[in-house]
């Protein structure tokens, strides 16, 4: 991967206008897309296989007039009068009519018929006029909407001063997210911090610019996407918040080792290449964390849910794609104009001339990181439990977190929608916001009407049931509805146990009445949604906790770095939630982050904000504990006891100094953008926003550059530790570009180009219980274009031998290079251009033979070549003089040669084989047996050719 960026970097780097272009008219195409097929957003929430939902279905089929979205208006009479009277019974009245006469409308319900109760409040001051809507909220049209809006202002035109009317119900229940000046702030900020962190205006650009083009192309891909599936209308604020912060914490990564490096003296071209494919093979592994938490959340089964994952993820993965080629061609634009301003120079002390001695030179200051690392690990004990009981105790409000859909009531006062919910829960009490319905099937009844009435009242007398409103059949007497108003909110955990109470009875009214009777409705939707969530955070916490701790140990080779890292990540999100809690639940600084109305938080909160801080969490932990390895690897010495303690506490301080800069810059920015949606933020996104900002903040500063660090202080060279059978089994990734730094220190080996060249090359296997054998150990050849390699040796070690060459096995140690690139960094080339045949692993080796010359490759690796019976020894030659013309002939190069490298006994028939095809004298490889190893046996080396290095 390292490799592969970092040609890409120096490519982008080389066309930059190329580059850029290309990106900018992906995003006309792609907002040309979405202005031409996009449907909108949708608001309505479903959930497939729930009670409610089938509820809905059976609705949908036998009584569409209660099935589809539903709204309201509230008309409240003024101080004195009644809405029985004029002039409010004639306004109720022609507000029915006009109701009526609307597109999509199937019923409206007059507050003042007789079969009707519950409409009309005990004082008489208020009334309730209901719609049903023929479909959900997403079909019914704007000209609709906007008639309704009409009708309500004329409503409240006609009656007298004082009185109130209000347009309301699940029509408006939830509102469309939308961006204000606030979040402007949010990137100005982290503009801020990009000029601070530069000392650039002109490359604190960079960042913000490749990010903003990110979120556009990803948006607008959002919106063309509906018109072929529904997305939630959330889904776009969502990925706007992830986009913006990922694309400049990405953009910021990349263009800090650039800058680093040209100030270091590197040529910006070198220097770009070299930055996408270091810091940019971290970037890659961060979005893929990202992309596979976000992605997870299907886990709780949610159709919406996992659509908005999807969205978030794409913006996740655009991002990344725009930080490692945009970004190198931004630089690529300003060449070596990087640097940025310098640093202040500090005042010394002018000392007299005539002095004798030179002044003694002043102490250098120590940066705040590494004054704050030293007092870390210096204390580990002490930050350890005073971290961790912190965050124990900011969790606490936690446990009073609870969840449900947003409503009318968590919009703003300004609403027209939340005024409806008011005046409803004032004068008709709390549960008119969120009426339940029961249905069910009574085609086998003879009095369907007694039937209904007796199911109403005996479920009016149930506690946490304020009234039964409406107990009847359908027009053709096959399908029964109760509409039961509770006692409390939609919202309030009471009215969640009325509906889990509600099918608690399903049995025996059953058997009672023969009724199958299911509990539905927007609120009873809404409640199964939320115990759905609530049932999905375990399995999903299990999911993101465990694969942190898989790619966490695949990427350190440790077995406690991951551990810690997860433990770090649970108390960021259990603080996280804490904080959520403490502020929608407790009402802390509820008024200055402007919140509606304390109370239940959206209830896809919790499983987003796990997924996003799990992937920003492993940014920072890769960052950070990268640089602490690779200082450890390169300052051990091979000393027990305390010499090599202070190493790994002297690799976790300088490995923390060197990248704190950066994470902090990048933490700083992310709490920002989040921070910017909260004040003004929508009332689904504001909570989310607030957990992802205080996520960021606790884990990045807390937890990433307190607790880890100090943890590993008190570990020292444990840290570090994992057994060897796992570290060899386990796959590698070069998320710090090391094969780039080794190209890069290799590049003028050999000195002389040619075809193969290895130099103290090492292949070791697994023996199990025998421990560690080596196949063959510190082997130096190399062959010229055109030449041939004979390899001999024990049979297991000659082929795995010929299957490193081929790049299907990665060597242990030592310098390999192939056909120019330098192995295993270039492995993937490798294998696509360089032919193997195992002539003695099939039972028709010239077909193995002929399939591996098709295709005229400039090298072949021939295995077990001395194995070939004698009736094929002169077809193989032939096939090899063949493919080295076809060679010749195709590549139009007169010189081109076929290289071979072969494996077979020097005194068997693999000489003779070459011999007869023409080839030039073979150089001979005999491989080592060392006494000191093992013969490998067939077993060993099966399994060292099969096992996780074995990359074909």
């Amino acid at each position: 991967m390292s490799t592969l960026l970092f040609s890409l970097g120096r490519w982008s780097y080389r066309h930059p206008w190329r580059v850029l272009v290309s990106w900018v008219l992906l995003l006309s195409l792609a907002g040309g897309g979405a202005l031409a097929f996009m449907k909108g957003t949708d608001n309505a929430f479903s959930i497939p296989g729930t009670e409610a939902q089938e509820g809905i279905q059976l609705l949908e089929r036998t009584f569409p007039q209660a099935s589809g979205t539903s709204a309201q208006i509230v008309i409240v009479a003024d101080d004195g009068d009644v809405v029985t009277e004029e002039p409010y019974t004639g306004a109720i009245a022609d507000t029915v009519t006009a109701f009526g006469d609307l597109d999509g409308v199937l019923a409206v319900t007059d507050p003042f018929d007789d079969m009707v109760s519950g409409l009309v409040s005990d004082d008489e001051r208020a009334a309730i006029v209901r719609l049903q809507f023929d479909g959900q909220a997403i079909d019914v049209s704007e000209e609709t909407t906007q008639a309704l809006r009409d009708i309500s202002a004329d409503v409240r035109d006609e009656l007298p001063a004082g009185a109130q009317v209000a347009l309301g119900g699940d029509l408006f229940g939830t509102s469309i997210p939308t961006l204000s000046i606030i979040e402007a702030v949010g990137v100005l900020i982290a503009l801020f911090v990009l000029i601070v962190t530069f000392r650039s205006i002109a490359v604190a650009w960079f960042p913000l610019v490749s990010a903003l083009i990110g979120v556009g192309l990803a948006i607008a891909l959002i919106y063309a996407a509906t018109a072929f599936t529904l997305i939630s209308s959330t889904a776009p604020m969502l990925a706007i918040m992830l986009g913006l912060a990922v694309g400049i914490d990405y953009a910021l990564f990349i263009v800090a080792r650039h800058q680093d490096q040209v100030r270091a003296g590197v040529e910006p071209e070198e220097s770009a290449a070299r930055a996408t494919g270091t810091a940019g093979s971290a970037v890659v592994f961060a979005g893929m964390t990202v992309l596979i938490a976000l992605i997870g959340l299907a886990f709780a089964g949610i159709p919406f849910l996992t659509v908005m994952g999807i969205a978030a993820a794409a913006a996740v993965a655009i991002a990344v794609a725009v930080a490692v080629t945009l970004t190198p061609a931004l630089l690529g634009f300003s060449r070596g104009r990087v640097v940025g301003w310098p640093r202040r120079a500090r005042r010394t002390p002018k000392s007299d001339e005539t002095d004798a001695a030179a002044p003694a030179p002043r102490p250098v200051r120590r940066g705040f990181a590494q004054r704050w690392v030293t007092l870390v690990t210096r204390h580990p004990v002490v930050t350890t439990v005073a971290v961790v009981v912190g965050l124990g105790v900011v969790a606490v409000p936690a446990a009073s977190l609870s969840l449900a859909l947003p409503n009318a009531g968590v919009q703003p006062p300004s609403s027209e929608a939340r005024q409806a919910y008011d005046l409803s829960a004032e004068h008709f009490g709390p549960g008119s916001n969120g009426p339940l319905i029961m249905t069910g099937t009574i085609v086998t009844s003879t009095d369907p009407l007694t039937l209904m009435t007796d199911i109403g009242d005996e479920i009016a007398e149930m506690p946490g049931v304020a009234e039964v409103a409406l107990a009847t059949p359908n027009e053709t007497a096959d399908t029964g509805l109760v509409q039961i108003v509770p006692e409390t909110a939609p919202d309030d955990p009471a009215t969640a146990d009325l509906v889990r109470e509600l099918r608690a009875q399903h049995d025996r009214l059953l058997d009672e009445y023969g009724v199958d009777l299911k509990v539905t409705g927007f609120t009873a939707v809404g409640i199964d949604i939320s115990d759905r969530l609530g049932a999905a955070l375990v399995p999903f916490g299990l999911f993101v906790v465990g694969l942190s701790l898989i790619l966490l140990t695949i990427v350190f080779r440790s077995i406690w770095v991951p551990v810690t890292a997860a433990a770090g990540y649970l108390l960021s999100v259990a603080a996280s939630f804490g904080v959520v809690a403490a502020v929608f639940e407790w009402g802390w600084f509820a008024d200055l982050l402007h919140v509606a109305r304390t109370g239940p938080v959206i209830s896809f909160m919790p499983i987003i904000l796990m997924g996003v801080l799990f992937g920003l969490a492993m940014d920072y932990q890769v960052f950070l504990v990268s640089r602490m390895r690779e200082d450890y690897v390169h300052t051990r010495r091979d000393r027990a006891g305390r010499a090599e303690r202070h190493t790994a506490v002297g690799a976790v301080r300088s490995g923390f100094t060197a990248s704190a800069r950066v994470v902090t810059a990048a933490a700083v920015i992310m709490f920002a953008v989040f921070a910017a949606f909260v004040p003004e933020g929508d009332s689904s996104i504001k909570p989310i926003a607030l957990g992802l900002a205080a996520g960021i903040a606790i884990d990045a500063f807390l937890v990433r550059m307190t607790l880890v660090p100090a943890v590993m202080a008190l570990l020292g060279e444990k840290a570090w530790w994992m057994p060897r059978w796992l570290e060899r089994r386990l796959p590698h990734f070069d998320i710090e570009g090391e094969a780039v730094e080794r190209e890069l220190s290799t590049a003028h080996w050999p000195e002389r180009p040619a075809a193969v060249a290895g130099e103290g090359v090492t292949l070791t296997a697994d023996a199990g219980r025998r421990g560690e054998i080596t196949l063959f150990q510190d082997c130096t050849f190399r062959v010229d274009d055109g030449g041939t390699l004979l390899v001999d040796g024990e049979r297991r070690a000659a082929r795995a031998f010929a299957l490193m060459v081929a790049g299907r096995i990665t060597p242990d140690d030592g310098l390999l290079r192939v056909a120019g690139h330098l192995l295993p960094g270039r492995a993937a080339w490798v294998r696509s251009h360089v032919s193997v045949a195992l002539l003695d692993a099939g039972d028709d080796p010239m077909r193995a033979l002929h399939d591996a010359l098709s295709g005229s490759p400039r090298l072949i690796v021939l295995d077990g070549l001395d194995a070939l019976p004698s009736e094929h020894r002169d077809e193989a030659a032939r096939l090899l003089r063949t493919a080295a013309e076809s060679l010749r002939e195709r590549s139009g190069d007169p010189r081109a040669a076929l290289t071979v490298v072969a494996s077979g006994h020097a005194d068997g028939g693999a000489r003779a084989v070459l011999a007869a095809a023409g080839r030039p004298e073979p150089t001979l490889l005999m491989l080592s047996d060392r006494p000191a190893s093992p013969t490998p046996d067939a077993d060993a080396a099966s399994d060292r050719i099969a096992e996780s290095k074995a990359l074909a």
